[in-house]
């Protein structure tokens, strides 16, 4: 009899389950709010030591735990994204959000859609300009992301990356239906205005990072200069713990010449490998055996731009747009053995 009372207060297995598996949804969707993926298992681990912290009876009230659990998680992450703008102002350098690693970026982690987590669940409501779920974890997605409000960053993520109707992302952040489908319009124009060309096939991609690899490898300042578009940029991100560039490098040439320089500097202990990068192609540098940056990548899309003979083509597969660089080691935590 003295364990009768325990066994009632435990909660069913099954739905034990259902509360658990709602993590990997929830810090999907955190980290494309917060971009970094630390401070989304920290907003998910606030989210669930809340939900623990009501009473049996309280959680019994709660309709949908799920769409609990995603309100709180993006309430949270409004919270922070207020005091990150804050911390940004005084990073040292460029700011970059983390990137991930193949293993992190599993199509059961990018699977965001909610399900049983809120009565939103169909693609009926709003199906105009989704984003798609690989392409809101690119690298230049999430670039652009930063310079959103926070408000516009959750009405945009919520409603074209999961699928939230904007009735339901009112109840979450507070505001009007139609101030959140406004809201998630200014963030869409914001975007198209930032991305400098539609996302190119990832197989295109991976191609043309493996052949500006064979040029850094070989040192070949034309090769390199032939693979970036003219007016390319390089971004690094040291956050004032590892050398850096402060300031982006903008031109093709000026930025081959910062990659032979910096190969050279190495004395030959550098190495840089193939890798997915946010679901792209990218490239890891080591250096000593340990991982010292990692590169994402914005490619601008092929183009037909003559005919050798008559009935074929001659497609160029595109120039390398943009490089982005983090180094700064606590970016870097989720690369370690990967």
């Amino acid at each position: 009899m003295t364990d009768q009372p325990e066994q009632q207060l435990a909660p069913p297995e099954a739905d034990l389950d259902a509360i658990v598996g709602e993590r990997r949804r929830l810090t999907g969707l955190a980290y494309r709010l917060l971009g970094s993926l630390a401070e989304a298992e920290d907003a998910v681990q606030e989210t669930y030591a809340r939900w623990y912290a009501l009473s049996r009876p309280q959680q019994d009230a709660v309709e949908s735990p799920g769409a609990w659990l995603t309100t709180v998680a993006t309430r949270v992450c409004l919270d922070l994204l207020g005091s990150a703008r804050v911390r940004r102002e005084r990073y040292v350098g460029e700011w970059i959000p983390e990137p991930l690693p193949a293993r992190a970026d599993r199509a059961e982690w990018l699977d965001g859609r909610p399900g049983s987590a809120t009565s939103g669940a169909s693609g009926s409501a709003d199906p105009a300009d989704r984003v798609t779920l690989d392409e809101s974890v690119s690298m230049a997605f999430l670039v652009v992301l930063e310079s959103l409000t926070p408000a516009q960053r959750v009405a945009l993520v919520l409603h074209d990356v999961f699928g939230f109707p904007f009735a339901e992302i009112a109840g979450i952040t507070g505001r009007t239906p139609a101030a959140c489908r406004e809201l998630a319009s200014a963030a869409r124009r914001r975007i198209r205005a930032s991305l400098t060309a539609p996302e190119t096939p990832a197989a295109q991609q991976a191609r043309l990072v493996r052949k500006f690899k064979r040029a850094w490898d070989a040192q070949d300042i034309d090769a390199l200069v032939g693979l970036l578009a003219p007016g390319a940029t390089f971004t690094a991100d040291g956050g004032g713990v590892v050398a850096a560039v402060l300031h982006p490098i903008e031109g093709a040439e000026g930025i081959a010449r910062h990659l032979t320089d910096l190969s050279a500097r190495a004395s030959g202990g550098l190495t840089v490998a193939e890798r997915t990068v946010n679901g792209r192609a990218g490239l890891v540098l080591q250096y000593g055996g340990e991982i010292a940056a990692v590169y994402a990548f914005e490619v601008a899309g092929s183009r037909v731009v003559g005919s050798q003979v008559a009935g074929s083509q001659v497609v160029d597969e595109g120039r390398i747009t943009r490089i982005w660089a983090v180094r700064n080691p606590a970016k870097l935590r989720s690369w370690a053995g990967s």
